[in-house]
């Protein structure tokens, strides 16, 4: 499990695709893909140009994404108040005179902006800018008529063998966090 994982709830934060130039050369390599990789089908998807929701096999936990925005969300927003909290301690512990003048207001104060940087935090995770450059190149690749395989690797050593192994089928593959 990653980082970013733990944030979003997600099963599988990461992906690879690969493009290649026509649908045959696609389906066998995603058959590849699964026998050398061990994955399950689930997790090696073919997208054609005559498919009609690409997004879905692109983003297949997208049912989850409500369930991503909460976790996100709640658990940097507690870190964000906590990291607020911290921040009050120190500075009272410092003993700034601003702070110590009024420590109820200054306390609630700084925790509330801790949490609310933490939020914003949640909202970033949430939106995965990391995947944008992925989502582009494929359905860039599908309008010009061309296939793509994209794994979902469940951990860091399924997504780095994964790559290995597209990036030597394909010269033109691509991958998010």
């Amino acid at each position: 499990m990653s980082v970013i994982s733990v944030f979003t709830g997600e099963r599988s934060d990461s992906k690879i695709a690969a493009i290649f130039a026509d649908e045959a050369s696609a389906r066998a390599v995603a058959l590849r893909s699964q026998q050398a990789l061990a994955l399950s089908p689930s997790q090696v998807l073919v997208l054609t140009p005559d498919d009609r929701h690409p997004g879905r096999k692109l983003e297949p936990e997208g049912r989850g994404i409500f369930r991503t925005l909460l976790i996100a969300h709640f658990r940097l927003g507690l870190l964000g108040l906590l990291a607020g909290a911290v921040v009050f301690a120190l500075m009272y512990a410092a003993g700034v005179d601003l702070i110590r003048a009024e420590p109820v207001w200054a306390g609630v104060l700084i925790t509330t902006f801790g949490g609310g940087a933490g939020l914003l935090a949640g909202g970033l995770v949430t939106l995965r800018p990391d995947h944008t450059p992925l989502l582009a190149k494929v359905n860039e690749a599908l309008e010009q008529g061309h296939c793509a395989v994209v794994v979902h690797p469940f951990d860091a050593g399924q997504r780095d063998r994964a790559e290995r192994f597209l990036s030597q089928l394909s010269s033109d593959t691509i991958r998010t966090l």
